[in-house]
């Protein structure tokens, strides 16, 4: 039998289904690999421009479009897609502002081949990228995951908590560095956080009765500024967090219908358990972005159940851990938090019937349960006002 070129090159799905012209991005720190596939063509296309370079691309796109309406003969749009990450956002609001319909794929989403070993490279990766772009056009909505992008104004907010983040986690270090050093001269009861930290650090002797060596003396010295640098960091950053907190708090109460989001903070500061650094995590994280049920509020926290049944194989995988990992965390420690300050309400009394008095893992599998309904119960909390069965405001 005699194979035509048609049948050794099948067009391509897409070609049928829209006049679009789809671009993928492959960035890196130096270079940015550019796939395209235009209307009308099997072949895909690969440019190489200078990383940053926001007007080669520009000039790139512009030209591959008037190139594709002359064969086509009808104007085509450009959809482009690129995967999160050290970039963030720019990009993506570049070629939105520039007529592209763009997208920002979660690449943990992305499908790869199971083998044991497989090839990597970013042009393999590009042309994966493509089609993955073209299967999304083509309406198989689970393909892949798309990144929902923030606007700059939300992206910007939630630098208090992300930054306090980084420094609580850098507070730490220096904490945990101060005791290791003077660990080594058998000390141990030295509290470097303690506002009385350098009279004490005068007064401290080494195991043997004798005063601190010189240069270990020094070096705690500067360990200690770099320690209240931080701390005074953090102070600035919580003042800031809770004068805007405060702000959504009396916007929330003068709110005539209580699904306003932009005062989910200020909702969240009125239930007991709840402080302002959660509210903060919970209201810029989570609750900023609209979700249709209960399943979509689960699953972007990475508290979604995750089974694997298969013929008669039922194992239960825990969690996927496949959503906002500070929102997580965060849930995680107001679950715990919950069944101490909200004792009366439905989930806590829900947690105290499964485990009663077990330790152990029962205790954290049911903690994780409990996170996952009071983010639901809170969700419906801030978008429709139902406060969690039992639980209590403040007064």
């Amino acid at each position: 039998m005699r194979f035509t070129d048609r049948s050794l090159h099948p067009k391509t799905a897409v070609q049928g289904y829209d006049t679009a012209l789809f671009v993928a991005l492959e960035l890196s720190k130096s270079t940015w690999l550019i796939a395209v596939n235009a209307p009308g063509s099997d072949k895909i296309s690969k440019y190489r421009i200078d990383a940053g370079d926001s007007e080669a691309l520009l000039n790139l796109l512009r030209r591959l479009r008037e190139e594709a309406e002359q064969r086509c003969k009808m104007p085509v749009k450009i959809v482009s897609i690129y995967e999160a990450g050290l970039d963030g956002f720019w990009v993506h609001r570049l070629l939105e502002a520039n007529c592209v319909e763009s997208h920002v794929v979660d690449a943990a989403s992305i499908e790869v081949d199971r083998r044991s070993r497989r090839v990597k490279t970013d042009r393999v990766d590009v042309e994966k990228l493509l089609r993955t772009l073209m299967g999304w056009a083509r309406g198989e909505r689970r393909i892949c995951s798309m990144v929902r992008p923030p606007s700059p104004a939300k992206e910007d907010e939630r630098r208090l908590t992300r930054e306090r983040e980084t420094l609580v986690t850098e507070r730490v270090r220096h904490v945990n560095r101060i005791k290791g050093l003077l660990a080594t001269q058998g000390i141990f009861d030295y509290e470097p956080v303690h506002k009385d930290r350098r009279q004490r650090l005068k007064e401290l002797r080494c195991w043997d009765g004798q005063p601190l060596p010189l240069h270990l003396k020094t070096q705690l010295t500067r360990e200690i500024c770099r320690l209240e640098l931080v701390m005074t960091q953090i102070a600035d950053l919580e003042t800031e967090r809770d004068t805007a907190l405060q702000a959504e708090q009396a916007a929330s109460a003068r709110a005539t219908e209580p699904s306003s989001i932009g005062t989910s903070g200020g909702q969240l500061l009125r239930l007991r358990g709840i402080g302002p650094e959660i509210a903060s995590v919970l209201s810029l994280e989570a609750f900023y972005r609209s979700f249709d049920n209960r399943r979509e509020v689960a699953a972007y926290a990475g508290l979604a159940p995750s089974p694997w049944k298969s013929g008669g194989v039922d194992v239960e995988q825990g969690i996927s851990k496949a959503g906002n990992a500070r929102v997580r965390r965060t849930m995680i420690q107001l679950a715990w938090l919950w069944l101490r300050h909200q004792p009366g309400s439905a989930l806590s009394r829900w947690f105290h019937e499964r485990t009663g008095d077990r330790r152990g893992k029962i205790r954290r599998i049911a903690i994780v349960a409990v996170a996952r309904k009071l983010l639901v119960a809170l969700w419906r909390y801030v978008t429709q006002g139902l406060v969690p069965e039992g639980a209590e405001l403040k007064a």
